[in-house]
């Protein structure tokens, strides 16, 4: 056997061997973290949205997000990922914007799991699913009427009862 092929092996082998550790590591052993166990713990505020939360492991996908901003509305389309159980995922959601005022509205499950949340003049709605490599991708479609909030109509006029 020549030096070169033992190489090989060798650095094959390093490769492996970090990628299994890495795995454990990352799942623990109930595959969470403990940042899970409650949304007071450190947490991701999603865009400028200071009432909606996610775990510190899910990290935004800026290329895949987008936000709009008008006179009248506030809203956007924002994907997140990371290394956290759907299911944990969902709970943790379900605590956190119970935790902030919002009302669950709706639940669908197959595949994927859809979340529907509203406060008044906002919506939030959530599609949790499996990602690539063991992650986790949270979307989250967020409008806010920006004139019920400020009790102005479309034309920015106040409404009067």
């Amino acid at each position: 056997m020549d030096f070169v092929s033992l190489g090989k092996k060798a650095v094959l082998t390093c490769i492996v061997l970090f990628c299994l550790t890495g795995c454990m590591q990352s799942r623990g052993m109930g595959g969470l973290s403990s940042n899970l166990d409650s949304p007071d713990a450190v947490a991701t505020v999603v865009e400028n949205y200071s009432d909606i939360e996610l775990p510190i492991e899910m990290k935004a996908v800026p290329a895949k997000s987008m936000g709009l901003s008008t006179d009248s509305f506030q809203g956007g389309i924002h994907e997140y990922s990371g290394r956290v159980d759907v299911e944990s995922l969902r709970d943790y959601l379900l605590a956190s914007m119970r935790n902030h005022k919002w009302k669950l509205v709706g639940e669908a499950s197959y595949e994927n799991t859809m979340l529907a949340f509203s406060k008044p003049n906002r919506t939030c709605l959530v599609v949790l699913r499996d990602g690539l490599f063991g992650k986790s991708v949270v979307i989250l479609y967020v409008t806010v009427d920006v004139t019920a909030a400020n009790r102005l109509n479309p034309f920015g006029e106040p409404v009067t009862n």
